[in-house]
């Protein structure tokens, strides 16, 4: 069966859109992960995803009265853009079923490209119900965006390209996997021509329909799937790209939300783009694999390995939330609840014990007369090191628990601690700025001195060259002179917010 895919795959008439897109070496994260790491960039095709490929070789080979009636598919996105691109091309009507919650900047580009969208369901899943309903209706070509020998055929040219552009020794190629239509022609390929390459899929943890089904040797439905891969949120695999799976794929590298975030990151570093969720799931793939032979004393080295960065359609605004997690992805972040003791210095004792190291996020809000909570985000080099913090944190006299891995404290807890506090009588809200360096929290906290107690303080690195902190300073009315000429002499930028009227509803 093989060598009818190979044939396929070879005469695939993907080239009326599609480019060959570059193999790229990434220097940073090669020399991190101390190998040959390879991005093939089918984020620079003219839709940002290899998924034309599929989509126009499938409506290539539709009958001239098919491509009359028009097409109609299910796609959370970037199928649908291969999609409307290929009906533009062809001339011929495409009516696309997307998901409720698929980014907008996918619906945009369909309805650009002159595609009829309609908006249904919560997943891939229920689009593609809703699509099928309507080929019916509608009398269309339903255009499948991976269960299909046309659409595998098409994404397997993925590989053709890579072993053409790398002659060389391949150890691996990394595939994100949704129903597994890229991965199903991407290894069905490679085994036929060198078998030797290891074909090695990757799903999030929350979307891996395809790695339990592998598992229970059959097609194993999910009853929900994370969305924030949406590219990849496929509830049940394909029953052709599930057999191909089985025959040739060697294993499936699961990885989290932080993974993903963090891969999006060191792709920008390497290349200055910005992929989506799906799209850089092989890379996460790939690191996830070295580090497991790290951890297994068995390190691989000197290895070449191939990403395949499969997409880079993603909502603007989805990048602060990619940038907050990526830290915590590459493990250079650790979360600590910290308890201190409600005394005049403790505060200022604790934040002197953190030292020169870089402090990502810092909350406290007094609410008991023994004791304060305080919730601080450091910077750290490995995983490691947050334990290491803890137990120093510990000796010390602070009482803490290490929230790195806590999915509440990491998504919420951060952006609500505080409240109103009956203990914070006397009490002037600043804002402050200063240059935002190493260290330069700790020193702004000396030149604060414990004249005053600290009833409030929100810190949150925003990765600029300002830091920006709320304090809240109980100082007595008869104090209010000598705290004027403290303001004057502190040599930092400064606002009264005391009079806020949010400050006044919510602390």
């Amino acid at each position: 069966m093989s060598t009818d895919y190979l044939k396929k795959i070879l005469t695939s008439r993907v080239y009326d859109v599609a480019i060959e897109t570059p193999l790229e070496l990434a220097p940073s994260l090669s020399g991190r992960l101390r190998n040959q790491i390879y991005f093939k960039r089918e984020d620079m095709q003219s839709v940002f995803s290899f998924k034309l490929r599929g989509a126009y070789n499938k409506m290539a080979h539709l009958s001239a009265a098919q491509l009359k009636h028009g097409v109609i598919c299910a796609s959370a996105g970037n199928h649908a853009q291969g999609v409307a691109l290929s009906a533009k091309k062809l001339g011929c009507r495409a009516v696309i079923v997307m998901p409720t919650t698929t980014p907008a900047v996918k619906i945009d580009a369909v309805r650009a490209r002159g595609g009829e969208v309609v908006l249904f369901g919560d997943s891939y899943s229920d689009a593609y119900a809703h699509a099928l309903t309507l080929e019916k209706k509608l009398k269309l070509s339903f255009v499948h965006p991976f269960d299909d020998p046309d659409v595998i055929a098409g994404q397997g040219t993925i590989a053709m390209e890579i072993l053409r552009q790398h002659s060389g020794p391949i150890d691996a190629v990394f595939v994100a996997i949704g129903g597994g239509g890229l991965i199903a022609g991407v290894a069905t390929f490679i085994k036929a021509v060198r078998p030797e390459i290891k074909v090695i899929g990757v799903q999030t943890t929350d979307s891996d329909a395809m790695a339990r089904s592998l598992k229970a040797g059959r097609r194993v439905s999910l009853t929900d799937v994370g969305l924030f891969s949406d590219g990849t949120a496929v509830k049940q695999v394909g029953e052709e790209t599930f057999r191909l799976a089985r025959l040739y794929v060697d294993e499936i590298i699961l990885v989290d939300t932080d993974a993903v975030c963090a891969a999006i990151k060191d792709v920008f570093t390497d290349t200055r783009s910005i992929l989506e969720p799906a799209g850089a799931l092989a890379v996460a793939g790939a690191k996830a694999y070295v580090e497991r032979a790290a951890n297994s004393k068995k390190p691989v080295r000197d290895q070449t390995l191939v990403a395949i960065a499969c997409g880079a359609n993603m909502n603007f605004d989805r990048l602060r939330f990619v940038a907050e997690r990526a830290e915590v992805g590459e493990a250079h972040e650790a979360v600590f609840a910290v308890t201190i003791p409600e005394e005049r210095g403790s505060f200022k004792r604790f934040c002197s014990l953190i030292g020169p190291r870089a402090v990502t996020e810092f909350n406290y809000r007094i609410s008991d007369q023994k004791e304060a909570h305080v919730f601080v985000g450091l910077q750290v080099a490995n995983r490691d090191e947050p334990g290491k913090i803890s137990k120093q944190f510990l000796k010390q006299g602070f009482k803490n628990i290490d929230l790195t891995q806590d999915e509440l404290a990491k998504l919420h807890i951060r952006h609500l601690v505080g409240g109103k506090s009956v203990l914070a009588q006397n009490e002037l809200l600043y804002r402050f700025e200063f240059p935002e360096r190493p260290g330069a929290l700790a020193r702004f906290l000396d030149s604060l001195a414990p004249n005053w107690n600290i009833s409030l303080f929100h810190y949150r690195s925003q990765g600029g060259d300002v830091g920006r902190v709320l304090v809240g300073l109980q100082v007595p009315k008869k104090e209010m002179k000598s705290f004027r000429d403290f303001l004057a002499s502190l040599g930092y930028r400064h606002w009264d917010e005391s009079d806020n009227p949010a400050y006044k509803l919510f602390l």
